[in-house]
């Protein structure tokens, strides 16, 4: 794939600068690599290095400051329909679906004389297809001082998988799956699935299906696994029943910052093995493929509730969300789990799913909601539906991931605040929050604790063991108005997640659907693991090669509005 000559004009300045002390270097710094330079990786990597256009090129007269070859209106109309969906981002190198973290660069929504620019999208990306690729890629990085970012999808709500004037390691194409048939470790004996760096979700549901088996993954079929998903902990349809998607994990093989290729295993880089098992992506290595246990197939259960908001029912809905939030303890600990929102619009089950159950079974979890629901006089719809396997449950559900329309933030909310009377009070705060304009509520209900014989077995943030739901915030992107969307952004640290922290001293959050400026993400998005993780962080990359924002290590760096990475 040869380099895009158009994508240079943005990396070349009249201005050359000297790199400041401390800081990596960018374009139209001396420091910058030459074009030769960028050509000779592009031949090490056998053609492979990709230069960033962003995908919204098309809607602009101007790319990079000239006139643009690629500008076309009917190509910008169809890509806005589209744009929402993980499949338009997929296949680049370089979009960011949290579109706040481009940094308001090519925007595809705004008018054709708005000019594209690379913003903080990468610069180039390896299309990675080998181990040999990932260990060149972090040699030029270290070699020439320049941000590196790893990406497989883009689902990421951080900005862990974008980063101004960066090389990106692409690990998207690497799908290798293999069955091991029987796996032995001291832990461990059964049946075990490879899967590649760039495998998502939904190929590794279905290749286990073609085994009668399954995999423990994520809620969204093209999540990648083996990237920030599982080393951020990952729960999904199969969490209360088998635990986090990082308790499955049985080994890794990791490219380190200083160009190795090792495996981690509990008996070998054990350290680093277990700091991979939860304890975030894009900071320690860059993982080449992980293996993770696989099981038995099993039919399940799933369904669905709607309660509508009329307007005229407000308190009555909330009443019986509350009733909801109660039954959820027994579902989860029989092995299900329940995906809701509320927002304005009402109250949504989207859905449950419960793996070896039957949909009367299922049905019996929510009697106490039904009889509430008829006492009040309220409309409202339920269905349940058997499926024979779980792949053939997983792609029943219904609900399609809209992945660029909202900013995140997240809570714990402990199984503790139901249990000792505290349903009403999260029920005002979910109230608070589901009301405000553009926001809405999202928690995905799982019980993890007996995925682990203790918390400290992986390194996946120790309040996930007490979890009953995780809360998820979401308020609105406004395209036509970046000020709209920063300030929507900025009312998740302000103004609504204070609502649940409120109830939830000392508490945790999930770090992958987690709030980009929380304060003191240490605590919260690793808990008392933080220290050990910063000590496995700093053995296994003393130059900090690998950045993330809120990434174990990445309170030592600060990104200037310029987007350049310095030392703090």
């Amino acid at each position: 794939m040869p380099l895009i000559s158009t994508a240079i004009f943005l990396l070349i300045s009249a201005v050359i600068a000297i790199t400041p002390p401390r800081c990596r270097s960018i374009p139209g710094d001396a420091s910058w690599p030459t074009s030769k330079q960028w050509d000779l990786l592009n031949q090490t990597v056998g053609g492979n290095l990709v230069a960033t256009i962003p995908i919204a090129a098309p809607c602009h007269k101007t790319l990079f400051g000239k006139p643009s070859p690629v500008f076309n209106q009917e190509e910008c109309d169809a890509l806005r329909n589209i744009w929402f969906y993980p499949t338009t981002h997929l296949p680049s190198s370089s979009s960011p679906m949290a579109y706040v973290f481009s940094n308001d660069s090519c925007n595809p929504f705004l008018g054709p004389e708005t000019p594209c620019t690379i913003g903080y999208h990468v610069a180039y990306a390896v299309n990675a297809t080998s181990a040999k690729d990932f260990q060149t890629a972090i040699r030029f990085a270290k070699d020439n001082n320049i941000r590196l970012v790893i990406r497989n999808t883009g689902h990421d709500y951080l900005g862990k998988s974008t980063g101004a004037h960066a090389l990106g390691i692409w690990t998207h194409n690497l799908k290798s799956i293999s069955l091991l048939q029987e796996y032995h470790d001291e832990n461990y004996e059964g049946a075990a699935i490879k899967l590649g760096a760039g495998v998502e979700v939904i190929q590794a549901y279905e290749f286990a299906a073609s085994y009668g088996l399954l995999v423990v993954g994520g809620n969204c079929p093209t999540v990648g696994i083996a990237g920030g998903y599982i080393q951020g902990g990952g729960h999904g349809p199969l969490s209360s029943k088998f635990g986090l998607a990082a308790d499955q994990v049985l080994e890794y093989e990791v490219v380190t910052a200083d160009g190795e290729l090792i495996t981690a295993t509990n008996k070998n880089n054990s350290d680093l093995f277990w700091a991979l098992r939860g304890g975030g992506g894009s900071t320690y290595g860059v993982v080449v493929s992980v293996t993770v246990k696989a099981f038995p197939d099993t039919s399940s259960a799933m369904s669905y509730m709607e309660v509508p908001n009329t307007g005229n029912n407000t308190d009555a809905l909330y009443s019986v969300i509350g009733t909801f939030l109660q039954t959820l303890p027994r579902l989860v600990d029989a092995g299900a789990i329940a995906i809701f929102v509320v927002s304005a619009a009402g109250f949504s089950l989207t859905p449950a799913i419960a793996p070896g159950m039957q949909p009367v079974e299922l049905d019996s979890h929510f009697y106490p909601v039904f009889d509430r629901l008829h006492k009040l006089g309220l409309d409202y719809t339920y269905s349940s539906s058997a499926h024979p396997t779980f792949l053939d449950t997983f792609n029943a559900v219904t609900t399609v991931s809209n992945v660029s329309d909202q900013n995140l933030g997240g809570r714990f909310i402990p199984r503790s605040l139901i249990e000792s009377n505290g349903t009403n009070a999260l029920v005002d705060a979910i109230r608070y929050i589901s009301t405000r304009e553009g926001a809405l509520f999202v928690g995905n209900s799982i019980n993890v604790k007996k995925g682990v014989s203790a918390p400290d077995d992986v390194s996946a943030n120790p309040h996930f063991r007490d979890t009953l739901i995780s809360a998820t915030i979401g308020t609105s992107i406004d395209y036509m108005n970046m000020d709209v969307t920063l300030d929507n952004v900025r009312s998740i640290t302000d103004d609504l997640l204070p609502k649940l922290e409120a109830l939830t001293p000392g508490g945790g959050a999930y770090l992958s659907e987690g709030d980009v400026h929380q304060p003191d993400f240490q605590s919260t998005f690793y808990g008392d693991h933080y220290n050990r993780l910063l000590q496995i962080k700093r053995q296994y990359d003393p130059q900090d090669v690998f950045y993330a924002k809120t990434a174990v290590g990445s309170e030592r760096w600060e990104q200037g509005l310029d987007g350049r990475l310095c030392l703090v």
